[in-house]
């Protein structure tokens, strides 16, 4: 990934900024859990570096899909999170799959060997919580007022969906040296160390993600592979967006006073899109460097800093920073 060239009496600034196109051709990856939020973001800028990116998830335009997403949001699918990935230069591969189950799982492992042969970069995104973590009204709940099935479900979505996942992908990625694992998570290990995250079981699945990635980076390393936490900012899901009201074309307005739906706090001004940690994923794939991020924990807005990507609207935001 690489800033466009300025022109000699330019001062170079995010704004010159734009995708190399090429910069992850012939790269196979997979984004498990692409059908909104942040693993479409990623897929999205995976596909706009020029990868194949097979998209995985449960809700799905196929009348063979037997599952659903928690969210009960049919409109957002796998494959038109595929059709994004191709629209934007890459190639997007919808297949459905329920990554808590271990045989579906293993099924999509045996397409990917016998479909494309190798696996170049891993994103393990799969959540699913958020309803089940609630709104602000919800959070600080003690444990043994917490919904226990809630709670167990949260911890389900968030880690075993991932073991289960690297469990059967991970041998794919080690067959040859340079491949890439991102597992995605909210806050660093550093921040996270040292706050209480909303509920005993949302704080146990976050901090439990960022460890997934040190003790993977260990268990890679041998294999010439690299394993990273990558956790974006206050994202401009679908659904947050759904919450003030807005769209990505007008998302600040939120900020404004409205009588007909909740304003957002000051904060959300700096909030990005989904294709920020996108590109962040996408510059860590492109570097043949990446080894040195092998088991850290990383903010988006770190690694824009450090490879000069931008956010859809040429910005570089840090709500971690604020």
């Amino acid at each position: 990934m690489s800033p466009a060239r300025p022109s000699p009496d330019h001062t170079p600034g995010p704004a010159d900024w734009s995708p190399d196109p090429r910069a992850l051709h012939n790269r196979v990856a997979l984004v498990a859990g692409a059908t909104r939020g942040a693993g479409r973001g990623i897929a999205a800028a995976l596909g706009e570096a020029g990868a194949t990116v097979i998209c995985t998830g449960r809700t799905s335009r196929s009348p063979a899909a037997a599952t659903r997403s928690d969210y009960d949001r049919p409109s957002e699918t796998i494959e038109e999170t595929a059709e994004l990935v191709t629209r934007l230069g890459g190639t997007g591969v919808a297949v459905p799959v329920d990554h808590l189950d271990s045989g579906q799982v293993r099924d999509l492992a045996a397409y990917v060997r016998a479909a494309h042969g190798r696996l170049d970069v891993l994103v393990n995104d799969i959540w699913g919580g958020e309803v089940l973590k609630g709104g602000p009204a919800d959070w600080n709940t003690p444990v043994w007022e917490h919904d226990l099935d809630d709670g167990l479900r949260i911890v389900q979505l968030a880690v075993h969906t991932h073991l289960i996942t690297s469990h059967h992908l991970l041998p794919l990625l080690v067959a040859e040296p340079g491949g890439l694992l991102v597992e995605v998570t909210d806050g660093t290990t550093e921040y996270n160390a040292s706050r209480y995250r909303i509920s005993v079981f949302y704080d146990l699945a976050k901090t439990a993600v960022n460890r997934l990635a040190f003790s993977q980076g260990h268990e890679l390393a041998p294999y010439g592979a690299t394993a990273v936490a990558v956790t974006p900012g206050w994202l401009r899901s679908e659904m947050m967006l759904g919450n003030y009201g807005v769209t990505e074309d007008n998302w600040r307005t939120a900020l404004d006073p409205s009588p007909d739906r909740p304003t957002a706090p000051p904060g959300f001004a700096h909030s990005e899109s989904p294709r920020y940690v996108g590109r962040a994923v996408a510059a860590l794939a492109a570097d043949a460097t990446r080894s040195r991020w092998n088991q850290r924990s990383v903010t988006a807005a770190e690694l824009a800093r450090e490879y000069g990507f931008t956010d859809v609207d040429g910005t570089r935001p840090d709500s971690w920073s604020e």
